[in-house]
Formats: structure tokens, C-alpha cells, sequence
């Protein structure tokens, strides 16, 4: 009997070496096969990969391995998102050249994902931080620069004050910096801008044209986008020429409109203030607590509604009212106009404030049937309803006043129709030395020069000194000194470099030819490759990464080097890894190893132990994948990933499961070995050996029925869970299955094969050796075999099993012949004896049938 152990370091050594030697995830383009490029989102090389890699990868990798099987040309390309803050922290903190620690970690991770055999082809491997990739990058900054797609405007930015760098919206999360978590601040800088908002329709439009997109990122996107119609409107400031521009999707409320609600961030404010100089500092300094709220939860209905009166008027332009000028916390300078018409009556946000400060409620809409008082008015009415307190629009329907009043004030130039986008403008400036240069030259005489072509890239100078300013480039005097390219006189160059989403919006097309030098990518190889077909990643990039992709690509599109409007056709968004924490009332956050029965073993006070969440350092949670490879093999890890939970969901870490993983591959690995001499010498079987009976024919028939759900469940669903299960009920029949004659050996043989090739997207290593044992072929990775089919034929069944519920409890089973029709199985079912006895006495009111299932007997 064959005695060969299961050693997953050695068995994963050498598989990973002979792929190498192999080169078999090298892929070429090959119009001849059918496609699929199958992307996860790339990764920022922090220096380990964490437990949310190894799933995300892991999930790619057996979907690419599927694919390549039922004869896919697949392209699985990995590369590095390289350019960031960390980076050029660790500079600061450990005197090291961003670049040397940022390919120092790219080596190590490479490494990690090796060791957990994923099929990436290394050799179109791309790192943004190379300038052979971002010079493309600044090229294509030149051309929307000269599309008027990129332009430099002063404005109120988002500025960290820890990263010492501005963000764009989607950067900042509960009013702190998404990177660092430091509470941002509003500041007034130059800087530059992608016109993102022009493409603000279509990038909406396309959102209900991804049917392979989760719907909550659609609505998420659609939502960031928010498009709304209605009219803009003008109140004159009181004592001055200006205006205040608001936009409203309720001009029929006009006339009770009482105050005016501005944004903290509105730039009127400063001329706005009135008072003293110790009142003005008040009023300026609550401002400015305002700003430091969370702009989501500034809006939100159950946050507090805080106030201050500026100490001036605008004019209702309706009916000539002076109404006090508010800055309010709810305002948002990032939607509308930042200004909003406040209308008590029928708004209960401003309803709730108006109240708070003792402002007037003027209703100006009442139903048809029925009058409205101020003063017995408990909650804003929002219905609709007819106008009063309206002057000459009295009695109209507040629906038809909408387009009447917005007409009205239009004549007196006071008003217009108008559609709003909440989406601004992509800020691209961050003022840190790790990104790629702006490629933009300012001269006294010529101005803002942008960087001929070809004279592209602006490099980053390699030669320097780290310190804890966050204007490095600003001090490179060789760097910022120049020479302007249309006059030749003295120039300076742009300091500020690019927010790194810039390069993470494109990188998926560079994968298509990444060795192009002449070009940035070879047309044929796009054309062949793009649009992605599975993209993978976290939920959290919904509206950061993944809107940003989709407005590059438009433009690549627009400018002629990609002819695709989408860049990914399907998007599976997969689930956190959490894990259960300890913490300790005095020490926080504890390692595993610092609890001792239930106590902090630093302290001895009693530890909250259960709570699970998303795996963190902060949290002392994480798992190193590295430990998981080291004590079970990648293989055991991959499976945990894959079966522990379906791939959207999120995925709670299990010692036991981790351990139940590692022994049904054992188990599998026995079962294979054990019964090697039996099936060695012999074919698997086909028709022309004989019919099959009895546990053979059953062995047969579930081998098939698990090629047919594993295949559906990979290929429909990404149900690899369920895949996997399905797997473990066929090695635990064949594991029960004696086998003495030749059919039932051939019969065997057929299904440790098929039980191997399934494995193989799942476990490769593993799946490999054990097809080279029962080969005896070592040069014939799986990964170059067809997936199995199942065989119709086999499926049949002779006779099936159907429940009896009685009021949806079971009460019984029947067999009956496998082609037997519903109304006789119904008439089996109430005729058999032990349902008669339940029946006894009381009536039959319906009776349900589940095909090939089950019975449900409703009683009267």
C-alpha cells in the first residue's frame, strides 16, 4: 500500500517552483479564444499582505483557474498601487528613500502572494511609482489641460493638517482624513481640478447600464452624483449690490420663506458678519466649530440643527421681505449652492429651527379642505396642497406653482430653472513629494505652460533630503527652477503632485500591453482585453476608486485610446474579515496572548471578549497569513477563505475552521492514497463497460450531480461555500464505498479523479501533487486541464424521495418512480397509511406540490 504523507510546505514548495519553470500563467493575447480578464483591485505595497488580500486574491484565483480550465484565455495581472503618504512617512520616520522602502515591500509581498500559488502572469507586472507609468499619466493630464478637462481654481479645500495635503471629498470619512483619521480642516488654496462634473450625466446614466454591478454601489454612485431639477433663485443682500444665489427643488414655497441658511463654508460669509470686533470673533469662531463637524452627520435628521445669526438681511425676491441671513451646520457648500431658501412652514428641518430660534412660520400651502394656523402648527406640512399667503398665486396648486413662480421671477431676472449635481470637481493637488508631478510650468511672461509631450516625464528628483515639511519639492531649487518651453525665459514648476486615485483609475488598461514605450498602451492588445470582465474589490472604494475609474476611462474613450464607454462589466464587492476582540477597561485593545482566562494579564481586571469587527492593528485583531501558511499550508488557508462564507458576505475568522479545513484535506489526501492500488492499473469508467446497480450506480450519479452544482455554483453565483460542500458530501460517499470488482474500481477511479479536478481552483498545490501520484506525471498542472463535465445520463434517477407535511410539518415519506406525474404522487401521498391517521377527522383544503420534493397537506 502507498504510505506517502500530506505535507503542505513541501508539496507547496515544489508546485510553486515547477509553475515558474513552466511559466504557465503566462498569458498572450490569442484572438483565436474566447477572453476573460479577470481583476483585483491592486494593492498599496504597505509591506504584508493582511487576511482582506489573501481573500480578495484568493476569491480572483479560483475564478481565474476556473476559467482556464473550460478553455478561457485568461489574463490575471498584478501590480502595485506604489505612490502614497505611508511611504513617504517612513522616509521621514526611518531616513529611507521612499522608493527604496516602497520596492523593498513590493519584494516582500510578492513573495507572500507566491507562496499562496495565485495565478498571476509577474511578467505584465506594473508599480505606478515608475516613471515608464506615470509619465503616461502626465501626458494624459496635458491633453485635459488643453481639453479644458483639468484647470487650476482657488478654492475651499479639505486640508489634513497630519498629512499636511488637501483631499477631495470622497477622502474625507465622519469629517476626518480617511488615511490618518485626523480631524480635517477647510482651507482656501490654489489648486487643481478634474472636470469630473462634466461627465457628471453620462457617469449617472451608465449607472442603470451595469447589470453586473452590486445595485447598493449603483445607488451609492448615484447618490454621490445626486442630480435633482429645480429652479435657482436670487435674494439681494440688504445694503449691497450682491446676491445669494440658492437652489431649490420648491420655488412654490417662495413666499414663506422666513430666513436665509448659508453653508459654514460659504466664501460670503466674511462680508456677511456684522457687530463688533468681540462679537464678530464669537460668531467667526462658532463658524468655524461648524466646519469641524461631520458633513455626513451634519445632515442627517437626528443631528443636532445649530445656528448664528451673520447680523444681515437678504430680500425675498417674492414678495420684498427682509428675512436675517443664518449660518447653519445642516448647509452643505457642497451641494446646490451652498445657500438655502429656509421655509418653516413646510420644511421640518427648518421647521425644528426656526423653533429652536424663535424665527417666524409662514405656511403658504394648505390642503384643499382645510386652513392652516402658525401658531397651532406642531410639524412642517409637506403635503401638497393648494397656495395661500402667495399674493397673485393664491389658489393655484402648489405642483403647477412651481414652474408658474419660477417663470415669474425669471422675467425679473431673479430666477431660472436649473439642474444640480451634488458631485464637485476632482481636487487633484496634494502638496507631497511621493506622487507624480504635475506636469505644469508658470511663467511670469506666458503663465500657466503645461510640459511638451515630449518632453515628458517630469521625474521626481531622487536626491533627497526627508524632513517633517511637507513642501520637499517647494526646497528642490535644481527641481522647481526652469526654463518656460514657448519663451525660454525663467520658469518655476509645479510643486504639488497628483492624488494617487489618478493612477489607480487607469492602471487596468496598462495591463493590456504594460512594455509599451512609444505609446501608452499597443491597440490591438486593448481592443482584444478590455473592458475587464470580473472586477474585484471592497465596498469601500464605491465611491472613490470606482467613480473616479469610470470618469478616466470616458475620457481615455473621448480622447481616442480606448473605444469601451465602461471599464468593468461585473463588480463583486467581496466581504470584511472580522474577528472576535479583547479589550481591557484600563489597557484597550489586547492581543489573544495577553488574556489569561478571561482577565487582562497585565492588570487582572476582567476582559470583553466576543465583539466582532473588521481585523485591525489598532484592534489587535489581525491575523498574519503567514502563521496560517506556516502551521496548515496556503492550501488550508485558500479553502478557509473560500468556504467559511459566500464571497459578498462578511467572513468571521475560526481557529476551528481553519483546523476543519486542514482535516478534510487530509482526509481527502488519505482517501486518494488508500485506495491508489486499487485504481492505479485501471480506466475510469464509460458505458461499454456494463451497466452499474446498486451503491455503485448511487456513486456514479452523486459524482456527476457534484460536477453539475460545482460548476453552476462557480460559474453562475461564486458560491464557492456551497461548491465546497457539495465536494465534501462526495468524498464522504466515496470514503463509504467498497470496492472489490473492476466496475467498481473504474467507477472509483472516476471519482477521486473528478473530486482532484474540482479541487483545483481551490487548492492547486494540493490538487497538482495529488494528480501527479495517480498520473505519475509531474509536468501537468491542473490549471492546463478541462473542467470536468457531468453526464446527463448518469443524473437520471430511478425512483425519488418525497416528503409529506401536513400544515407544514413533516409527517411522513414516500418513493415513487423517478418520472411519476404530480397528481398521482399527491394521490400516494394522502392515501398512505401513516398520513391517513393524521388526516382522521378533519378535512383537506389544498395541497401543495414542490417538484421532486415534497408534499404540503393544508388542513380545513
Amino acid at each position: 500500500m502507498l504510505d506517502i504523507p500530506y505535507e503542505p510546505k513541501k508539496i507547496e514548495d515544489k508546485w510553486q517552483k515547477r509553475w515558474e519553470e513552466l511559466d504557465i500563467f503566462n498569458v498572450k493575447d490569442d484572438p483565436s479564444k474566447s477572453k476573460y480578464y479577470l481583476l483585483e483591485m491592486f494593492p498599496y505595497p504597505s509591506g504584508k499582505i493582511h487576511m482582506g488580500h489573501v481573500r480578495n486574491y484568493t476569491i480572483g484565483d479560483v475564478i481565474t483557474r476556473f476559467k482556464r480550465m473550460n478553455n478561457y484565455n485568461v489574463l490575471h495581472p498584478m501590480g502595485w498601487d506604489a505612490f502614497g503618504l505611508p511611504a513617504e512617512n517612513a522616509a521621514i520616520s526611518n531616513n529611507i528613500h521612499p522608493a527604496k522602502w516602497t520596492y523593498d515591500n513590493i519584494d516582500y509581498m510578492k513573495k507572500q502572494l507566491k507562496k499562496l500559488g495565485f495565478s498571476y502572469d509577474w511578467k505584465r507586472e506594473v508599480a505606478t511609482c515608475d516613471e515608464n507609468y506615470y509619465k503616461w499619466e502626465q501626458m494624459f493630464f496635458i491633453k485635459m489641460y488643453e481639453k479644458g478637462l483639468a484647470y487650476r481654481s482657488k478654492g475651499n479645500v479639505n486640508w489634513c493638517e497630519k498629512c499636511a495635503t488637501v483631499l477631495a471629498n470622497e477622502q474625507v470619512e465622519d469629517g476626518v482624513c480617511w488615511r490618518c483619521g485626523t480631524e480635517i480642516e477647510i482651507k482656501e488654496l490654489e489648486h487643481w481640478y478634474f472636470k469630473i462634473t462634466d461627465y457628471a450625466e453620462e457617469l449617472l446614466d451608465f449607472t442603470y447600464k451595469l447589470p453586473g454591478w452590486p445595485e447598493k454601489v449603483l445607488v451609492m454612485q448615484r447618490n454621490w452624483i445626486g442630480k435633482s431639477f429645480g429652479s435657482e433663485l436670487k435674494f439681494q443682500i440688504k445694503g449691497s449690490p450682491d446676491f445669494i444665489t440658492v437652489f431649490t427643488t420648491r420655488p412654490d414655497t417662495i413666499f414663506g420663506a422666513t430666513f436665509m441658511s448659508i453653508a459654514p463654508e460659504h466664501p460670503i460669509i466674511d462680508s456677511l458678519v456684522k457687530g463688533e470686533a468681540g462679537d464678530r470673533d464669537k460668531i467667526i469662531s462658532e463658524i468655524n466649530e461648524m466646519k469641524k463637524e461631520d458633513k455626513i452627520k451634519r445632515t442627517s435628521e437626528d443631528y443636532e440643527k445649530k445656528g448664528v445669526w451673520t447680523g444681515s438681511y437678504c430680500i425675498n425676491p417674492a414678495n420684498g421681505r427682509e428675512i436675517p441671513i443664518f449660518v447653519a451646520n445642516f448647509v452643505l457648500m457642497d451641494y446646490g449652492t451652498g445657500a438655502v431658501m429656509a421655509v418653516p412652514a413646510h420644511d421640518q428641518r427648518d421647521f425644528d429651527f426656526a423653533k429652536k430660534y424663535n424665527l417666524p412660520i409662514i405656511p403658504v400651502i394648505k390642503p384643499i379642505d382645510k386652513d392652516i394656523e402658525p401658531s397651532s402648527m406642531e410639524k412642517a406640512y409637506e403635503e401638497e396642497g393648494i397656495l395661500f399667503n402667495s399674493e397673485q398665486f393664491n389658489g393655484t396648486k402648489n405642483i403647477e406653482a412651481m414652474d408658474l413662480i419660477t417663470k415669474w421671477l425669471a422675467e425679473k431676472n431673479l430666477g431660472k430653472r436649473s439642474v444640480n449635481y451634488r458631485l464637485r470637481d476632482w481636487s487633484i493637488s496634494r502638496q507631497r513629494y511621493w506622487g507624480a508631478p504635475i506636469p505644469i510650468i508658470y511663467c511670469d511672461k506666458c503663465g500657466v505652460v503645461p510640459i511638451p509631450v515630449d518632453q515628458l516625464p517630469v521625474v521626481l528628483p531622487k536626491d533627497v533630503q526627508f524632513t517633517s515639511s511637507s513642501d520637499i519639492l517647494k526646497q528642490l531649487k535644481d527641481f522647481v527652477k526652469t526654463k518656460c518651453p514657448k519663451c525660454g525665459g525663467d520658469a518655476r514648476r509645479e510643486t504639488d503632485t497628483m492624488d494617487t486615485f489618478v493612477e489607480s483609475s487607469w492602471y487596468y488598461i496598462k495591463y493590456a500591453s504594460p512594455n509599451t514605450s512609444d505609446t501608452p498602451f499597443d491597440q490591438k492588445a486593448v481592443d482584444y482585453w478590455l473592458p475587464v470582465d470580473q472586477y474585484i474589490g471592497g465596498i469601500e472604494h464605491a465611491v472613490l476608486h470606482l467613480l473616479y475609474s469610470r470618469f478616466f476611462t470616458k475620457v481615455l474613450r473621448d480622447f481616442g485610446y480606448i473605444k469601451f464607454d465602461e471599464p468593468f462589466t461585473n463588480l463583486l464587492t467581496q466581504g470584511m474579515v472580522c474577528k472576535e476582540t479583547h479589550s481591557c477597561p484600563e489597557h484597550g485593545w489586547l492581543f489573544p496572548e495577553q488574556v489569561n482566562e478571561g482577565n487582562c494579564s497585565i492588570c487582572g481586571k476582567q476582559v470583553d471578549i466576543g465583539r466582532s469587527e473588521k481585523m485591525s492593528k489598532s484592534k489587535k485583531n489581525v491575523i498574519d497569513p503567514e502563521n496560517i501558511i506556516n502551521e496548515y499550508g496556503a492550501d488550508t488557508a485558500r479553502l478557509f477563505i473560500l468556504f467559511a462564507s459566500p464571497p459578498d458576505k462578511t467572513l468571521e475568522w475560526s481557529e476551528q475552521g481553519v483546523e476543519g479545513c486542514y482535516r478534510f484535506l487530509k482526509r481527502v489526501w488519505n482517501l486518494v492514497i488508500s485506495n491508489y492500488e486499487k485504481i492505479k492499473d485501471v480506466d475510469i469508467y464509460s458505458e461499454n463497460d456494463g451497466a452499474l446497480d446498486g451503491e455503485t450506480k448511487a456513486l456514479r450519479r452523486k459524482t456527476h450531480e457534484t460536477i453539475k452544482k460545482v460548476y453552476n455554483d462557480i460559474n453562475d453565483r461564486f458560491h464557492f461555500n456551497t461548491a465546497i460542500s457539495a465536494i465534501m458530501e462526495l468524498v464522504n460517499l466515496a470514503n463509504q464505498s467498497n470496492v472489490n470488482s473492476l466496475l467498481e474500481k473504474k467507477v472509483l477511479k472516476e471519482t477521486l479523479q473528478t473530486i482532484i479536478l474540482l479541487l483545483a481552483p481551490f487548492v492547486p498545490h494540493f490538487t497538482d501533487e495529488l494528480w501527479s501520484i495517480i498520473t505519475g506525471c509531474n509536468n501537468d498542472p491542473l490549471l492546463n486541464k478541462a473542467f470536468p463535465c457531468w453526464d446527463e445520463k448518469a443524473l437520471q434517477r430511478e425512483s425519488k424521495t418525497i416528503v409529506t407535511q401536513i400544515n407544514g410539518k413533516v409527517r411522513g415519506k414516500i418513493t415513487v418512480s423517478a418520472d411519476m406525474e404530480e397528481a398521482q404522487i399527491k394521490e400516494l401521498s394522502i392515501n398512505d397509511e401513516k398520513i391517513k391517521t393524521f388526516l382522521e377527522g378533519r378535512g383537506i383544503k389544498n395541497i401543495f406540490y414542490v417538484k421532486d420534493k415534497l408534499i404540503n397537506i393544508v388542513t380545513q
